[in-house]
């Protein structure tokens, strides 16, 4: 895998040219390597620099200092399906440092790897540290803390120079210089921009030994850092000592983050008593700053970040698969920021004559509702509010955009979302959104929702309208609908395509397919999502099994109306609805996974997310023609035609795939999840 060597810069002018310098030496051995200097607006000559250096690094302009976090963050979305090494401008990094650090990284287990570090003057720098927790922050404020590091339950700095001889692991590092995995990345996401500078890196090395990612401290690799900018500049110091109450609240709870405050204020008052005059002042602003600290750090020139997030998604998390976009973007920015997911409050009431499952639609979201809200992890909430979807009548559009906001707006008073990025993926939510105060409004432009067979058309296209014209930044997963608003949209259309969940949709091998898909017999045509007539070609379906009659014709998904058509064949077998958890273990049986899409509105304005999860289980895959599929025709048989589509299904079986599973997968690393939230969180999050 290349390796992307990610350096954050602000006003670095002075020490980023020896950076750059060190890494030649360093990378030997190291295997493929790219080199991206990401800057956060440096107001000195630090960008000059760094392009009359030239010899291949790559520059990043954010526009702004949002932080190290943002800077990092930044890296890493420019450096998909690489692992990547981050680096403060003022590292250097010794001859042939890098090869241990990426062995290391290679061993099972390790998600991070960390070199010893050395001082300007050669010196060992203690860079190891221990789980924060109270009881250390006294221990510190008590003995000092060098002394309270000799007992591990006292000190969080590891000060035992033997330590520092041998490899082992750690709870976390000093964060100038790390080598992280790709799929650490992948599984935890990126950094927590809340903390602007300090405790980002320990958050980070935290959660992701929480996850199972160990951080391995390498003493073959060395690097000088050269520091200091903490312990002479008030500000830093200040900064530093609040964010470690900000990581232990958020970590912990409020209570246990208000004793942490304790801790951390006592260090800092014996240190302003013990030092006074001038050597005491840093403590003093940190005291100030413990006392009256705001929930967030706010610098000047910049503004303070959103409270969190509110979705409202097109779907609902308790009986919708949890696949869709809204759902996977939201739990990545749930690594950052609270989330509050609002499930679907539809785009019509159900009623019989032009709605299926009417009875079953109507008691299912009752039994949603019934849920109203639940936390089903950390920082991730889900509500379901009461809707009244009568969005045929003004009077019915603004009854129920009245009771939604209602509620929604008490749940958010209850989390402490004051001032939310608010998304918007269902197109009736303009309604309830409208006068809510936010950050910035987000429309996840994911479909054309108005040509749903079941929506009230121009009320749907109405709002749709408004939210185009009013939304901050619009975001596509169709470079043709994309192009189709250009004129109303303008520079606030992005196109950011879907993600896959990698770490799930990951092959299981036979002996672990589950035993009722082992009984029906092979080879397996598989399809596994929605069964709604309005997308899914049930003509084409029946095709299959009629001329295929020797093959199994597998359908895992819920459907909006009656399957008896298909299951009267003896080859189908229809298995319903499976939870989101199981579906890689069912769909790593078929022997060929299917797109039978119908030819109409919606589906030329799509992209499913399907396509990537067949590919991430490295399916061989047969589909009918649709817009976003021409990126894909290199993996992908596509079909124009019944005839093209079954004939292309015995292609598969008869010849094999020309692609093997292993160069599938590979095919959709740089799609993972988190780098789609990050890029996400950049939009909504910017100045306006």
């Amino acid at each position: 895998m290349t390796l992307a060597v990610v350096i954050v810069t602000y006003a670095s002018g002075q020490v980023i040219e020896e950076c750059l310098r060190s890494l030649a030496p360093a990378l030997e051995g190291a295997g493929p390597a790219r080199i991206i200097v990401v800057d956060n607006d440096s107001p000195d000559d630090t960008v000059q620099r760094v392009r009359a250096f030239g010899q291949g690094v790559e520059l990043i302009e954010t526009g702004r200092n949002g932080g190290f976090a943002f800077g990092v963050n930044a890296g890493i979305a420019a450096a998909e399906g690489c692992d990547v090494l981050v680096l403060n401008a003022d590292i250097r990094l010794g001859a042939g440092a890098v090869a241990p650090l990426r062995r290391a990284l290679a061993e099972p287990g390790v998600g991070i790897a960390v070199p010893k570090l050395l001082d300007a003057h050669g010196e060992l720098h203690l860079s190891l540290r221990r789980r924060p927790t109270v009881l250390r922050a006294l221990g510190e404020a008590l003995l000092g803390g060098y002394r309270a590091g000799r007992i591990s339950r006292l000190g969080e700095l590891v000060v035992d120079p033997e330590e520092y001889t041998r490899a082992g692991t750690a709870d976390w590092a000093t964060g100038a210089a790390w080598l992280v995995s790709r799929a650490c990345v992948d599984a935890i996401g990126t950094l927590d921009e809340r903390y602007f500078l300090y405790s980002e890196e320990t958050e980070y090395m935290l959660r992701a030994g929480e996850r199972g990612f160990a951080v391995r401290y390498e003493p073959d690799a060395v690097a000088v850092h050269l520091g200091g900018e903490q312990a002479n500049s008030s500000p830093l110091w200040t900064l530093a000592a609040a964010n470690r109450v900000r990581l232990h609240r958020e970590r912990h709870g409020r209570p246990r983050g208000e004793l942490m405050r304790l801790g951390v204020m006592l260090n800092e008052a014996v240190r302003m008593v013990g030092r006074g005059g001038a050597r005491g002042r840093r403590h003093r602003a940190a005291l100030r700053e413990l006392l009256t600290m705001r929930r967030w750090p706010t610098l000047p020139g910049h503004t303070a970040p959103p409270s969190g997030y509110v979705c409202f998604s097109a779907q609902d998390w308790w009986y919708h698969n949890r696949a869709h976009s809204d759902f996977q973007l939201m739990r990545q920015v749930a690594a950052h920021r609270r989330v509050l997911v609002v499930n679907s409050i539809g785009m019509r009431m159900p009623m019989p004559g032009r709605s299926t499952h009417v009875a079953r639609r109507i008691a299912r979201k009752l039994r949603s509702v019934a849920k109203f809200i639940r936390r089903p992890m950390p920082d991730f909430y889900v509500m379901s509010p009461l809707p009244l979807p009568l969005y045929g009548s003004r009077l019915g559009r603004w009854v129920n955009a009245t009771l939604v906001r209602a509620q929604v707006k008490a749940v958010c008073l209850a989390l402490g979302l004051h001032r939310p990025v608010i998304m918007v993926t269902l197109p009736t939510a303009w309604d309830v959104v409208r006068p809510m105060r936010r950050h910035s409004l987000i429309f996840n432009r994911s479909d054309r929702h108005s040509a749903f067979p079941e929506s009230a058309g121009e009320a749907i296209e109405s709002m749709e309208r408004e939210l185009l014209r009013h939304a901050d930044q619009v975001i596509y997963v169709s470079r043709t609908l994309m192009a189709e608003d250009r004129a109303l949209v303008g520079g606030r259309a992005h196109f950011l395509d879907h993600g896959v969940d990698l770490e799930h949709f990951r092959r299981v091998p036979p002996e672990r397919l589950p035993a009722d898909l082992l009984a029906i017999p092979g080879p397996r045509v598989g399809f596994f999502g929605a069964l709604d007539d309005f997308v899914v070609d049930f003509a084409l379906l029946e095709r299959v099994a009629e001329e295929l009659p020797d093959v199994s014709l597998v359908l895992i998904g819920d459907a909006n109306g009656p399957m008896d058509r298909l299951t009267g064949h003896a080859n189908v077998h229809w298995l319903g609805f499976l939870p989101y958890e199981q579906v890689p273990a069912y769909g790593s049986g078929f022997d060929v996974a299917i797109m039978p899409w119908l030819d109409n509105e919606w589906i030329r304005y799509s992209n499913p997310i399907k396509l990537k999860e067949y590919l991430a289980l490295g399916l061989p895959v047969v589909s009918m023609d649709y817009g976003e599929l021409a990126a894909y025709a290199d993996r992908v048989r596509v079909a124009t035609s019944h005839d093209l589509f079954v004939k292309a299904i015995r292609e598969s079986l008869s010849e094999g795939f020309p692609a093997s599973p292993e160069q599938l997968r590979a095919s959709v690393l740089d799609a993972g999840w988190s780098a789609r939230a990050a890029v996400l969180m950049r939009l909504a999050e910017k100045r306006p």
